[in-house]
């Protein structure tokens, strides 16, 4: 690559994804989408399921396994390692950013926007969420982000650049294998509307080289799944038909559902709006291609997700690329047009608007976190007292941008805010988010007792993955209403919801023993709160004959 990545901005922004994608990324409990990425890499290690995946002891075609293997060599290098399984996440969620940056230098040739733009992605709260989860969202985007990058190299060359188009099929594969057509659909196809039909590139000679980046695409892209038609076909067939009704059926909402997608920006969400809008204030940024080409881009990626009809707010994630390059845009406007004397009092009335608010905002932190944190008893009051200062000492560097119009010191105040919250504020919030009375099935793994004995939940309950990654085994449907079934498994232990007396019938009950091991609860949520679900809650007893 012809561009430095590694020059002082490089290590700058590495400094920063190190922190917001790998530091405390223990303090959240594991949630449903990591735990059945965990699982199925846990019995791809544990049971040689590498191409044909499996969780707990299921098919597992939904999804393509190219996250799952990443995830399961971490689990190679060290078992049931949340923390080296998330940073799994975390190194594609690298690789995003790394790219994000090298393509904001290839189409706008100033580094200093592209240094900005990185800084107000990696202080999105969606990006940050999905850099330190270990789910397949930012696997695809990733590797579709290093496509678009190398695609706008090929595009931009005079002549035709037979690598970059191989590179660009390369990655695309790889966002392929890693969630299908979503990243295609949701973050490629809105990029090549805005790109070409505000560039408008040249393909003159180029088109041969484009049609193997297509089957390049393809190898690396739909290997296994041919493999999986071949071996597993009607499997694989009904999986595509459910998944094909889900996108129609399920989570339904209607066409106007993204229209807050700003608010996935987080902190950034009015200066999005104000990006939005420049136009209204700002004539002269009405044409120029900058500012252009990614408001297209991003407002394309609205347009298509909301044509579908299944809809999730983490759908929105590749919006957040697009975004971040046209707040990055108004930003180094505002950098360059504030310092003159002709400054037009709409730039700094939207400006002053943006900095007041967000300052506002952070210096009203201390006051809720000693109403929502320290009352309740979740920090001390000297942790209090230090965080406050620091928070103040941050609000106060954001006044004195909003006082003296300097938008760059407005974005590195709010960075030093996030990592600030990343290396000493995640470890309390843990205590507040996560289950205080949590007893999980995970503390089952250090019983002599149940050492390599069968775990078997009643057949008439769903059981959630997630405590099938806590018990760290395989937990098998049994029908418990037939002691014929029961006995044929034994000794074994039963996950129920109410206790083994009530659930097996009596006349088993008389010819086995029973050893009452506990309850267990792996709710997420406190039971105060209105997430706290009975689903989570066991009574395991250990089954032995007489």
């Amino acid at each position: 690559m012809k561009d430095k990545l590694l020059s002082k901005q490089g290590w700058v922004i590495l400094l920063i994804c190190i922190i917001s994608f790998f530091i405390n990324n223990r303090v959240v409990v594991p949630d449903i989408m990591e735990a059945r990425n965990m699982v199925t890499a846990r019995e791809m290690v544990h049971d040689g399921n590498w191409l044909v995946p499996t969780m707990n002891g299921d098919l597992r075609l939904e999804k393509p396994p190219l996250p799952t293997w990443l995830t399961a060599v971490a689990e190679m290098i060290s078992p049931d390692n949340l923390a080296l399984q998330r940073a799994m996440a975390g190194f594609a969620a690298i690789l995003l950013v790394a790219f994000f940056y090298l393509t904001a230098v290839q189409v706008m040739r100033n580094k200093r926007y592209a240094f900005i733009s990185t800084i107000l992605l990696c202080t999105c709260y969606n990006i940050i969420l999905m850099g330190r989860t270990a789910s397949w969202d930012i696997y695809c985007h990733a590797f579709m982000m290093g496509a678009i990058y190398f695609l706008i190299r090929a595009f931009a060359a005079k002549a035709c650049s037979w690598k970059d188009f191989t590179w660009a099929g390369v990655f695309m594969g790889l966002s392929f294998m890693s969630k299908g057509p979503v990243s295609f659909y949701a973050l490629l196809l809105p990029f090549l509307i805005s790109y070409c039909y505000i560039y408008r590139p040249s393909m003159k000679g180029k088109w041969k080289a484009l049609a193997v980046m297509i089957v390049v695409c393809l190898i690396v892209g739909c290997w296994w799944y041919a493999f999986i038609y071949l071996f597993h076909g009607d499997a694989m067939s009904y999986v595509a038909d459910k998944e094909s009704a889900a996108w129609i059926n399920r989570n339904v909402r209607p066409w106007y559902y993204y229209w807050s997608f700003f608010l996935e920006t987080g902190v950034w969400a009015i200066l999005l709006l104000s990006s939005l809008f420049l136009p209204l204030w700002s004539k002269e940024d009405r044409k120029r291609k900058e500012y252009l080409f990614p408001l297209l881009w991003m407002l394309s990626t609205v347009v298509l997700l909301s044509l579908l009809p299944e809809k999730k707010n983490r759908y929105l994630l590749p919006v957040l690329m697009s975004a971040a390059y046209t707040m990055g845009y108004l930003i180094i406007v505002w950098a360059d047009r504030l310092r003159s004397p002709q400054a037009s009092k709409a730039d700094k009335a939207v400006y002053r608007v943006n900095a007041w608010l967000v300052a506002v905002v952070v210096a009203v932190l201390p006051i809720a976190g000693y109403w929502f944190v320290y009352r309740p008893g979740y920090v001390s009051l000297p942790t209090l007292a230090v965080l406050s200062v620091l928070i103040w000492g941050i609000a106060a560097c954001l006044i004195r941008s909003a006082v003296r119009l300097q938008p760059i010191k407005l974005v590195g105040g709010v960075l030093i805010l996030f990592l600030s919250a990343e290396c000493f504020m995640l470890p309390l919030l843990g205590n507040v988010i996560n289950n205080p009375e949590m007893k999980s099935v995970s503390r089952t793994r250090d019983l002599e007792e149940l050492k390599d004995v069968p775990f078997y939940y009643n057949q008439k309950d769903e059981l959630r993955i997630e405590l099938v990654y806590a018990a760290g085994r395989k937990i098998r449907p049994l029908d418990m209403a037939h002691a014929d079934s029961v006995k044929s498994v034994l000794p074994c232990a039963i996950l129920t919801h109410g206790r083994a007396e009530e659930e097996l019938p009596v006349k088993l009950l008389r010819s086995i023993d029973t050893t009452y091991i506990g309850q267990y609860d792996d709710n997420r949520w406190a039971k105060s709160s209105s997430r706290y679900n009975d689903k989570f809650v066991y009574h395991i007893t250990l089954l032995k004959k007489k």
